[in-house]
């Protein structure tokens, strides 16, 4: 089979529908021992001695291999100390971290992209903090009762821990994830009379917030810093109904001449529940200028730009201002193939986390009942149109008539997807490229401008509201 043409790059589409040596293996291990987190780790059941001796099992020939078979077989005789439900924490993000990397190799095999040589050292252990000790505390007895045995009493443990985090900085991102992670689990107890649990999600947030709780392990420390030209991909924009963020994805040229870079750069911010689609402009506009830049289709000149080890640049507009013109769509054809990604950091390395930017044309899109694909070469890459926002012109039906694309390849329930961020169609026999984050900077269009002038009346009447409380 002869690859297709990507612009001056190579997709192997078929190494994208191959499968993975031992990938299936590792998920069976977390898979199993997440069942075992459903009926909790301190009842006797079958069902949780043969997920723990799995994920012994799993990481056996590992540095692991000691401390998680002690855990186990700890949690086995109902035994196991809150150290204990770490290593098991550990041995699962281990695992993870395995299906991570092997996804991520095929995709660089796929796509033909440099693969980044550094690694990102792993977090200097420090004495454990109070605040720490009661996160984990916390975290022990859900996983000790499990999702079956949780109710009211045992969720509201949680309310004094990240009352007293979320001051510190430091602990804020541990702090977040606990308050939003003991939300899930209230609005779900008791836990006894649940008809459907949400395994792997409730596992994922168990197993990330008892990792963070080791000391160290949520630093996120600024490495550099970037001078040079940004050129924007694109903007992935991730919704709740209290938060937003945005996260625009790039090329990064530096000025001293050096290999291009694949960088983010993201924008979080709370919101009501009352402004959606593009009302959540408003919100994050004010904080990122980078925002008006991709709605403009124009790069941005940085100045030393803080960025971490993994390319995420911790945004700050006094260090960047606007540059010449830059579409999406050219800066894939010609800068994407050479520039490299920055590694994952450990804790980072899960396959939810893979969102590689590429770019695709000559593409055939298909709609049938299992939704909208591409034919790549022959082959069928399923496209997730679940992810493109409402904040944007960007729709299914634009995709499905696009020629090319640029978007960010994901994985999800075993298979590889793609996210389009930017689509060319042909509008009255004329290439046009519509964005999801054209409306980013402001619109014009009927559509955008109406859901703006809503999100301006909906603040207004908070600000107000707001106003009269404090005056009481």
């Amino acid at each position: 089979m002869v690859p297709a043409d990507q612009g001056g790059g190579v997709m192997r589409a078929d190494l994208l529908t191959e499968t993975v040596d031992g990938l299936d293996e590792a998920l069976a291990a977390v898979d199993s021992f997440d069942e075992a987190l459903v009926v909790g780790l301190l009842r006797p059941h079958a069902v949780r001695d043969t997920g723990l001796t799995e994920l012994a099992g799993a990481v056996a020939g590992t540095p692991l291999a000691a401390v998680v078979t002690e855990a186990a077989d700890k949690a086995v005789a109902g035994a196991a100390s809150e150290d204990h439900l770490v290593a098991l924490a550990a041995a699962r993000t281990a695992l993870f971290g395995s299906v991570h990397d092997a996804l991520t190799a095929r995709v660089e095999e796929a796509i033909g992209r440099p693969r980044a040589q550094e690694s990102i050292a792993a977090p200097v252990g420090r004495p454990a903090g109070n605040l720490l000790t009661a996160a984990r505390s916390w975290l022990s007895d859900l996983a000790r009762c499990g999702w079956q045995g949780i109710d009211h009493d045992v969720v509201a443990g949680a309310a004094p821990v990240v009352s007293a985090m979320l001051p510190d900085p430091a602990l804020r991102r541990l702090a977040t994830l606990l308050d939003g992670f003991a939300a899930e689990l209230a609005a779900s107890c008791p836990g006894s009379a649940l008809g459907r649990v949400p395994v792997r999600r409730w596992a994922d947030l168990w197993s990330r917030a008892m990792v963070l709780t080791v000391p160290g392990a949520a630093d996120v420390p600024v490495t550099g810093t970037a001078t040079g030209r940004l050129l924007p991909l694109g903007v992935d924009v991730q919704e709740h109904a209290t938060a937003v963020q945005a996260q625009v994805h790039g090329v990064f040229e530096p000025a001293d001449g050096a290999a291009p870079r694949l960088v983010r750069a993201g924008v979080s911010v709370p919101k009501p529940d009352t402004v959606v689609g593009a009302g959540l402009w408003q919100l994050l506009r004010p904080h990122m200028s980078l925002l008006t830049a991709v709605s403009e289709a124009r790069s941005m000149d940085l100045t030393d730009m803080p960025v971490t080890a993994e390319g995420d640049l911790i945004w700050n507009d006094a260090q960047a201002r606007t540059g010449g013109p830059a579409d999406a769509l050219a800066t894939a054809r010609v800068a994407m193939s050479t520039a490299t990604a920055f590694p994952a950091a450990p804790l980072d390395r899960h396959p939810s986390r893979i969102a590689v930017p590429v770019f695709l044309e000559g593409y055939g899109a298909q709609k049938d009942d299992g939704g909208l694909s591409f034919t790549v070469a022959g082959h069928r890459l399923a496209v997730d149109t679940d992810r493109i926002p409402t904040a944007g012109p960007l729709t299914p039906e634009a995709v499905a008539a696009s020629r090319a694309c640029v978007g960010l390849l994901r994985w999800d329930a075993g298979a590889f997807t793609v996210q389009p961020l930017a689509v060319e169609t042909t509008v009255r026999k004329k290439p046009v490229a519509v964005h999801a984050g054209a409306w980013a900077g402001g619109t014009t269009d009927k559509a955008g401008a109406k859901a703006e002038k809503a999100a301006t009346d909906a603040a207004a009447v908070l600000r107000e509201r707001a106003g009269r409380l404090l005056r009481k």
